[in-house]
């Protein structure tokens, strides 16, 4: 199966960065199963068309906003990955909405879609993640090794 591992945010928004945040410690802590790839997908939309095509899986990592306390972790898939991108609470989320439905559009959306989210506490200026996300995104990266079925470095 080909799976394309998408970190998206914004390094410059605290917790919105998760995304991305997310994809480094999973590299520095597990190997990569055969037909993963991972992709920082930062803040680009429809720009990542062309990386979906071919793929069977697509597995997004990203902030969402649910009513959860901050740095809870949620997995969702098929259907709900786009409607989750329906409630936009950064900029790319617009994009990654854009991508999706185009994907859909010209078929090659892949076939399975998986969504691992991450509850933020601050959206605002700055470098440094809250305390409750970096927590939470050990979760999640054990989370993600699960679905992918990595094994530890």
């Amino acid at each position: 199966m080909k799976t394309l591992v998408l970190g998206v945010g914004n390094l410059l928004l605290q917790d919105e960065g998760a995304g991305v945040r997310a994809l480094e410690k999973f590299e520095n802590k597990y190997r990569l199963p055969d037909g993963v790839e991972l992709l920082d997908g930062g803040t680009s939309g429809l720009e990542l068309l062309h990386q979906l095509d071919g793929r069977d899986r697509l597995v997004i990592v990203d902030v969402v906003r649910r009513g959860e306390p901050p740095g809870s972790v949620v997995r969702m898939a098929g259907e709900e990955v786009p409607a989750q991108f329906r409630q936009k609470i950064s900029p790319h989320q617009l994009g990654i909405a854009d991508l999706l439905a185009t994907a859909r559009l010209i078929g090659s959306l892949p076939e399975k879609l998986v969504l691992f989210g991450i509850e933020p506490k601050n959206l605002d200026t700055g470098l440094s993640m809250s305390d409750e996300v970096v927590k939470g995104l050990d979760q999640l990266v054990e989370m993600l090794a699960r679905e992918l079925d990595a094994q530890p470095i």
